[in-house]
């Protein structure tokens, strides 16, 4: 049985080197909008300088502290602005799912390299979830609306647009009539300009048969 020929640019999409490059430059972003989003809010809540464990170390975000809220609330709102990175970079609806895991996925090892251990409380896993869900849905949501768009072809008609000539000089819908063209009833031969403008026809009439 011959096997189906591979369809035009899937060997690219697939491309190891493309899609590690794609999951690298989510990752940076991730981190990079996170950075932002806790520095700001330590600086404007505390007055301080946030150090490296605010960021990956999982000890800090707790349930029991205003602290702790407060960096899940950052962490929620890096998960809807990645939406756009992912947007940008991916595209497809289908991938948004294996991206947005993934993505979390590099965190959970980052952060359990950082702080020599597996994250065990509740509130830091119920973050992730949530964090992941809320990327998967709206990120979902933007690629097929980015893909169901109606596409332009180019190019616009109307009843009353004017016909022209090989010049791009405007004809009167009439004018094809006149002079070159052909009047209405008289017989014999009769010339005219074609409807694309790129030539002229002859018409030769038709002499009438003999009765039998």
């Amino acid at each position: 049985m011959p096997r189906r020929p591979a369809r035009p640019g899937a060997l690219k999409d697939l491309a190891p080197l493309r899609i590690l490059t794609q999951i690298a430059l989510l990752q940076l972003s991730y981190y990079l909008v996170a950075i932002v989003l806790i520095a700001f809010v330590s600086v404007v809540a505390t007055g301080e300088r946030p150090g490296l464990k605010s960021f990956f170390d999982w000890r800090e975000l707790r349930g029991d502290v205003t602290t702790g809220w407060t960096l899940g609330l950052c962490w929620m709102l890096d998960s809807l602005i990645t939406v756009i990175p992912i947007l940008l970079l991916i595209a497809r609806s289908k991938l948004v799912l294996d991206f947005a895991l993934t993505i979390h996925f590099l965190h959970l090892i980052t952060t359990s390299l950082y702080a020599r251990a597996i994250p065990t409380t509740i509130y830091w896993w119920l973050v992730q979830v949530a964090s992941a869900a809320l990327m998967t849905s709206v990120g979902i949501w933007a690629c097929q609306w980015r893909e169901l768009r109606p596409m332009a072809f180019g190019g616009k008609s109307s009843k009353g647009q004017q016909a022209g000539d090989a010049n791009g000089h405007a004809i009167e819908p009439n004018a094809m009539e006149e002079g070159e063209g052909y009047a209405a009833g008289s017989a014999g031969r009769g010339r005219g300009r074609g409807r694309d403008g790129a030539g002229s026809y002859e018409m030769v009439g038709m002499a009438p048969r003999e009765p039998a």
